[in-house]
């Protein structure tokens, strides 16, 4: 009789404690947090509406078919009211549909871009676009004309203000590409070698940086919910060619700065004329300063 009450009052009120799967991504967070603003979607699904009626997951949690890695920045916002984004943020555009969806409209207004006395849309102003505007006296490049007189009478100041702004934004730092392998080496000599396997490609750094470089083909399996401002050693790639990686580092903007390399060597018998099997560990650092 008292499981049947439990479960009765369970079907008609939610508990303290939520557990949302978001698009894949698990969530445990208060019942206040989920309401914190009126009439957004959250605030009617959690408050006028039911448990038994929204949908739920085999886990029985409440499902929502939204971005997981991104509904971590909603709820941030829900907990305070307040936005706090990483450096290197480039979803931002994602969040603010994100924020349209769950009808979250400061949140949405925050993230629209900024609209300039003269009617011009521009992205949110950065502190180095501040620094290079007061380079020029305050005044805004805006044409490539505008830009050209910059070069002749700033020099130096000219070109800062030149500067892409998708390169301004690119944030310095250090990422950490590794590998372990092995291999056999003859009785004779090392024309004998041959490479036995090439374990995974792991990839240290922070987590933001990670995600820039190497988009879809990075494997976060074994970090799921590492923020974008921590760092990570946890990730691999989906590849086994450290050439890919190189690549895909070289084209983003950063060059390798240091290497190491570790070695063991084993016999495969209590045989020392027998083959030699060798395991490796290398890893490459590359930086990118901004």
């Amino acid at each position: 009789m008292a499981l049947a009450e439990a479960s009765k009052r369970d079907d008609s009120h939610f508990p303290d404690i939520i557990e949302l799967n978001v698009g894949g991504q698990v969530y445990v967070t208060r019942l206040q947090t989920l309401v914190a603003v009126p009439d957004s979607l959250l605030w009617h699904m959690f408050s006028r509406k039911t448990p038994k009626e929204l949908a739920r997951d085999t886990k029985g949690r409440f499902f929502l078919d939204r971005d997981g890695f991104l509904f971590r920045y909603v709820l941030d916002y829900l907990r305070d009211l307040n936005l706090v984004l990483p450096d290197y943020f480039p979803e931002r555009s994602r969040l603010r549909r994100e924020a349209d969806f769950f009808q979250l409209r400061e949140l949405a207004k925050r993230l629209s871009p900024h609209v300039s006395k003269d009617n011009s849309i521009t992205e949110e102003i950065s502190q180095s676009d501040t620094e290079e505007s007061a380079l020029l006296g305050g005044q805004p490049c805006a044409t490539a004309a505008g830009a050209e007189v910059a070069l002749r009478a700033g020099g130096v100041s000219g070109i800062s203000a030149m500067r892409s702004p998708s390169l301004d934004s690119r944030k310095s730092g250090y990422i950490t590409i590794g590998y372990r392998g092995s291999y056999t080496i003859g009785r004779d000599t090392q024309t004998d070698a041959k490479f036995r396997r090439v374990a995974r490609i792991t990839v240290c750094g922070k987590t933001s940086l990670a995600k820039e470089v190497f988009g879809d083909t990075l494997n976060e399996s074994r970090d799921p919910d590492r923020p974008p401002e921590r760092y990570t050693s946890r990730y691999y790639l989906k590849y086994n060619f450290l050439e890919q990686a190189f690549d895909k580092l070289t084209e983003v903007g950063f060059h390798m700065v240091a290497c190491s390399s570790t070695g063991t060597c084993a016999y495969t018998s209590n045989d020392p004329s027998e083959d030699k099997i060798w395991t490796s560990y290398t890893e490459y650092v590359f930086c990118r300063e901004q």
